[in-house]
C-alpha cells in the first residue's frame, strides 16, 4: 500500500496507544501552538476523531485547496505536517528528472525556453550573460494555479521593469521613453532565470514527498556549472525560492558551498515551506548561513508555510497567521509572498515595506520593539537579524510606504504590466 494512503492509520494507531489526546490549535491559540507543537505526541496534535476524518493526500488536489476557505486549507495541510511526523509516514521519493523541469532564461533582451539539464548550455551562448547579477527564481507550485501563474507574472514583469530602468539609466536614455521590456537590457548583462520547479509539482502527494535534498544537491551541481562554463561568480547569484522551492534553495546553497568554497551572494524565500518528507535525523531544507545572506517572508506561516526561522532576516506581515489579510485560500496566502517580494522590485518600491524587530505584532503595535528597523524586500538590510513584524496592505499597492504617484496611478499601472507581461509568459 502506498505510504501516504496508510499515514492515517499509523497515526491512528499512535493515537489509540497515548492518552488524553488534545484537539489541534485554532484560532488565538496559535502562538501557544507554535511554542508547544515540537513537544507534543501525535495524538495530542489531533483528536482520534479527526485523524479518522482526514482524506489521504492523494485524494486532495491543489484546486480543491484553492477553493477551500483559508482557515480549513490551512487546517488540513498542518495536519498532513503533523501526521507525517508520526512515524515519518512520507518518505521523500519523488524527485523530477533534469529533463522535466522547464527553464526559462531572461537575458540582453531575449528568452530562450529549455530545461534543467541543458539551461547552463543555452546560458552560455547568449550575449552578455552574466556579465551582471543573475537572478535565479525557483518556482515551488504549478502555474495552473490562478494565483500562482498571477505571482510569478508579478515577480517576471518587476524584474525586467528593474532592469529596464537600469538599462535607459546606464545608457542616458530620455527620461520619457516608457519600454519596459526585455530589449531595454542590451547594454547590461543583468539576467533572470526560472526554474519552474513547481511545474512538476502537479498534486499535494509530489508536494508532500518531494525528496527536497536530492532536488537541493541537483540545483545546487547546476549552479556550479553556471559558475564554472559561463564566468558567473558566487557573488553575483541572488536565488529566490518560492514555497518548497525555497527549501530546495537552501540545500543547492549547501552544495554549491561543498563544491566552491564559497557562498552564494543571497537566497530570498517567499512562505517557505513546512517541510513534511525528510529522512530521520536529517537536517534539511533551508537555514542561515546557505548563503552569504538569507531572508524570509513568511504569509502562511500556518497553512503551507513554516512559523520556524529560516534567514538572518525572517518577516512576518500582519504577524504569523494561517494567511496575511487579504487572501481567500491557502495557495493564495503562500503567493502573496511572492506579490510582495515583487512589489518591492520594481523601480521606486524598494522601501515600500518598512518593518521592525519584534516577536510578534503585539509588540509591533503597542511600540514595544526592539529598535531595529529594515525594509522587506530587495532591500532587506543585510547587517541586521532576527524576525521582524510590519503590516500590509490587503490589496495593492501591497506596502504602507507606497509613494504617492504610485498610488494615484496604482490602476493604469497594474493594467499596463499586465498587458506587459503575457509576453514573458512561461
Amino acid at each position: 500500500m502506498n505510504p501516504l494512503g496508510v499515514m492515517c492509520v499509523v497515526a491512528c494507531l499512535a493515537g489509540a496507544v497515548l492518552a488524553s489526546p488534545t484537539q489541534y490549535h485554532s484560532g488565538n491559540s496559535y502562538k501557544s501552538f507554535k511554542s508547544n507543537s515540537n513537544s507534543l505526541k501525535p495524538a495530542q496534535w489531533l483528536k482520534q476523531s479527526e485523524l479518522e476524518q482526514t482524506p489521504s493526500m492523494d485524494e486532495v488536489t491543489f484546486e480543491q485547496l484553492e477553493k477551500m476557505p483559508l482557515e480549513q486549507g490551512a487546517e488540513l495541510m498542518r495536519k498532513y505536517f503533523h501526521l507525517s511526523q508520526a512515524g515519518h509516514g512520507v518518505a521523500p521519493e519523488y524527485v523530477p528528472s533534469p529533463s522535466q523541469i522547464p527553464v526559462h532564461i531572461f537575458s540582453n533582451g531575449r528568452k530562450e525556453t529549455t530545461d534543467l539539464s541543458r539551461y547552463v548550455q543555452t546560458a552560455k551562448n547568449m550575449p552578455k550573460f552574466g556579465d551582471d547579477e543573475v537572478t535565479i527564481f525557483i518556482t515551488g507550485l504549478p502555474q495552473s494555479l490562478e494565483s500562482v501563474k498571477d505571482a510569478n507574472k508579478d515577480l517576471i514583469e518587476a524584474y525586467s521593469e528593474r532592469h529596464s530602468q537600469q538599462s535607459r539609466s546606464y545608457s542616458q536614455r530620455n527620461a520619457g521613453e516608457e519600454r519596459r521590456n526585455w530589449d531595454d537590457q542590451k547594454q547590461l548583462g543583468r539576467s533572470l532565470i526560472v526554474i519552474d520547479l513547481g511545474n512538476t509539482i502537479t498534486d499535494v502527494e509530489r508536494y508532500a514527498s518531494l525528496d527536497v535534498e536530492r532536488c537541493g544537491e541537483m540545483f545546487g551541481k547546476t549552479f556550479v556549472e553556471l559558475s564554472e562554463e559561463c564566468d558567473v561568480p558566487a557573488e553575483i547569484i541572488h536565488v529566490v525560492g518560492q514555497g518548497v522551492g525555497a527549501n530546495v534553495a537552501g540545500v543547492a546553497g549547501q552544495e554549491y558551498y561543498e563544491a566552491t568554497a564559497q557562498k552564494l551572494y543571497r537566497i530570498t524565500a517567499l512562505d517557505p515551506a513546512v517541510q513534511m518528507a525528510k529522512e530521520h535525523h536529517v537536517l534539511s531544507g533551508l537555514a542561515r548561513g546557505d548563503a552569504d545572506f538569507v531572508d524570509a517572508i513568511h504569509t502562511s506561516a500556518y497553512g503551507l508555510g513554516t512559523t520556524s526561522r529560516v534567514g538572518d532576516l525572517d518577516f512576518f506581515p500582519n504577524g504569523p497567521s494561517p494567511g496575511v489579510r487579504g487572501a481567500s485560500n491557502v495557495v493564495e496566502a503562500s503567493m502573496l509572498a511572492t506579490k510582495f517580494y515583487a512589489e518591492s522590485v520594481r523601480p521606486g518600491n524598494e522601501h515600500n515595506f518598512p518593518a521592525l524587530e519584534a516577536t510578534c505584532m503585539k509588540e509591533y503595535k503597542n511600540n514595544e520593539t526592539y529598535g531595529k528597523r529594515t525594509y522587506m524586500g530587495i532591500a532587506a538590510d543585510r547587517d541586521l537579524s532576527g524576525d521582524y513584524m510590519l503590516e500590509v496592505n490587503e490589496q495593492r499597492p501591497y506596502g504602507k510606504r507606497t509613494p504617492a504617484h504610485n498610488k494615484n496611478n496604482k490602476n493604469n499601472t497594474y493594467h499596463h504590466n499586465r498587458h506587459q507581461v503575457e509576453s514573458y509568459d512561461y
